[in-house]
Order: C-alpha cells, then structure tokens, then sequence
C-alpha cells in the first residue's frame, strides 16, 4: 500500500482524479444534471472534448506548478514567469480547440450544429470556452499550490518559533544553575568557619538543593509545593551568613489544590533581596518574604532593606537574575503576570501576580508562618 501511495505521489498521478472531478463539476453545471453529464462523458462522442480539457489543462497546471513556478516566480523572475504563463495558457487553449471540431466530426454534425452559430468563429470559439476555462483552472491550481507552501511556511515557522523558545528557555534556566550554587557554596563555607556544628545541616539542605536542581526541576512545570521547599533551604542557609541586626521575615500560605509553576521562577527574587539587604548598624536591616494563594493566582512579594548604591546594583548589575526572570516570565506567563518593581533608597520592594495552572493532585489546607 505505501508503495503505490508512493508511486502516485511521485508521478503526480493523483492530479488525474482531481482534473476529472474538477471538469465533470464543469459539465454538470452546463448540463444541469450529474446523470445527464456522465451519460453525456462516457457514453458519446463528447468525451473526446472532455478528454481534450482534462489532459491539456492537467498538462498545463502541471507546467506552471512544478516548472514555471519553482523555476521562475520562486527566484523573482517575475517578468519572465508571467510572460511564460501567458503562453502556456494561450498555447493550451488553441490545442483544446481540435477537440471541439473533432467532436463535431464523430458526430457528423457541423460546428454551428453542434455548438451553435457562433462557434464558426475561431476566435469567439477560443475565447469563449478553452480560454476563459484555462485562465480559471490555471488560478485555481495556482491559488492551492501557493496555499498550501504558505500553510507548510507557516508551520515550519511555529516549529522554529518554538525550538528557538524552548532553547532559550532552557539556557536561561540553567544560566541561573550556576548562579545558585556558587552563592551556595559561599554560605556553606562562611558556615564552616563560624559555626562548625551547623556545617552538617548545612550540607543537607544543599544537598535537597542539589538534589532539586539535577533531578526534580527538569520539567517545564512543578509542583508549587517543591519550588517552597527549596527556597525554604536557600533562605535558611542564607539566615546564617546574616548578622544578627538582619531581620528575615518568611510568610507563606500554602494552596488548597496542588499548582504548578515553572522552576526557579521565585528563586531570584529572594535571591537579591539576601545579595543587595543593607547592612546598616545603626538602624534595622530586614527581608520580608510573603506568599500566598488565591484559587490558581499566586501572590509573591519580596521587600529588602537597601542603600541608594546597592539598589543601583540590584538593577544594573543584576542581569544574570532580574533580567533572566523577566524575560522567562514574558516567555512562559505572557499574559498572566504582574511584575512591579519599585526601588527607593532605602527600600526595594518586587510585587508578582502570577496565575498557575492547577494538576490533578490534591493538597490539605495547611498554613504554616515562620518568623526569625
């Protein structure tokens, strides 16, 4: 079977039912019946003058749709692509014309009894039915051929359009990977020198985190519950790094009905509200982090205490992460975020509306708080 599909489709032999359904439609509107026009194409000489249009215009379609058109239009030689269709349809008209008079013959009538008195003019004859008839069949054959290259265009185009997004998606998520890890390591090793008994907690959670980032957030989608956690970690890990005059604030409200949300889309924030908090001595330096939810819209909020020369830093020197979740916010959530940053001297405050989408798991109301 799929060889003979494939022989059709490599010599064209597919436009054969498609030229004889295209001109029997033809001859059932001129007869008025269908019965009446395949009596009248199978049964009598006329089937000759059909076979004269459905060979010459098939032949002639095929010329312009698989030469004409890739040779010449394609490469915008437009000049001599419609000097050329001009003749071919010109050409293809004058031989229709034996058919009518050969017709004639079989049936031994003349032209004028078969056709009437005006087909014993050759150039009304012409102009009258090969003519008009090849101009339409040739737009026809035109407009599906052109149609159809546009649609595979713009299918090609979405796939490229998606392949190009996917990609970017991914490297700007594993452009933070890194960006995590060393901050990471950092407060790891501060933990070492400072407080030595914690150091094994420590490597715990940056064990979940590493664990989180290798093998639980590949997907495009997880589970909100996971995103939590980790940030969970990083901020505990991040408490200890901090002088005792930083107040970290963390309060969150978990959903009823278990959300998705794309990975490392809540990370950055929290994370340059650790790298850019003031450390001010005289007077108090805080990170409040909020997080609730509404049926499948989320509410994030992180506000920092600052300095007029780290909230410069946190915009102009942040790209590798406000920068980064921006854009893969405009990527994946185009229509269903809202993003405010505002930026003081002494604050920075990041405001997300972002609306999830829902999975079929089920979550307990459980609302937890926590204060340091």
């Amino acid at each position: 079977m799929n060889t003979f599909r494939n022989w059709l489709v490599r010599y064209k032999l597919y436009h054969i039912p498609f030229w004889f359904c295209y001109n029997y439609a033809w001859w059932v509107i001129a007869i008025g019946h269908p019965y009446d026009a395949a009596v009248t194409i199978f049964t009598t000489p006329f089937a000759l003058k059909f076979l004269f249009y459905m060979v010459l215009q098939g032949l002639a379609a095929c010329l312009n749709l698989y030469v004409l058109i890739p040779r010449l239009l394609e490469k915008g030689k437009f000049a001599q692509y419609f000097g050329w269709l001009v003749l071919t349809i010109i050409v293809t008209a004058i031989c229709i014309t034996p058919g009518y008079y050969l017709t004639a013959m079989l049936t031994n009538q003349t032209m004028a009894q078969a056709y009437g008195e005006n087909s014993t003019n050759f150039l009304h004859l012409l102009t009258g039915g090969p003519l008009s008839s090849t101009i339409a069949i040739m737009t026809l054959a035109m407009s599906i051929k052109l149609g159809k290259k546009w649609l595979q265009t713009q299918r090609r185009q979405q796939v490229l359009e998606k392949e190009k997004l996917e990609t970017e998606l991914k490297f700007l998520r594993y452009q933070s990977n890194p960006h995590f890890l060393f901050n990471t390591i950092n407060s790891i090793f501060f933990l070492i020198h400072k407080n030595p008994d914690k150091a094994s907690n420590s490597l715990a959670k940056f064990s979940d985190m590493l664990r989180y980032q290798l093998y639980e957030c590949n997907d495009k989608q997880i589970p909100l519950e996971k995103e939590i956690a980790y940030l969970e970690n990083f901020i505990e890990l991040e408490k200890l790094r901090q002088n005792e005059n930083v107040e970290i604030r963390l309060s969150m409200e978990m959903p009823e009905h278990s959300l998705l949300i794309a990975p490392f889309i809540l990370m950055t924030f929290v994370e340059n509200a650790f790298k850019h908090v003031s450390k001010h001595s005289d007077q108090p330096n805080r990170i409040h982090i909020h997080l609730e939810t509404n049926e499948r819209q989320l509410q994030f909020r992180v506000t920092n205490t600052t300095d007029a020369t780290a909230t410069g830093a946190v915009m102009h020197y942040g790209g590798i992460g406000l920068q980064n979740v921006q854009r893969r916010l405009d990527l994946l959530y185009p229509d269903l975020h809202k993003l405010h940053i505002q930026q003081s001297p002494q604050r920075f405050d990041v405001q997300l509306q972002l609306q999830l989408n829902e999975s079929a798991s089920y979550l307990s109301p459980v609302n937890y708080l926590h204060h340091a």
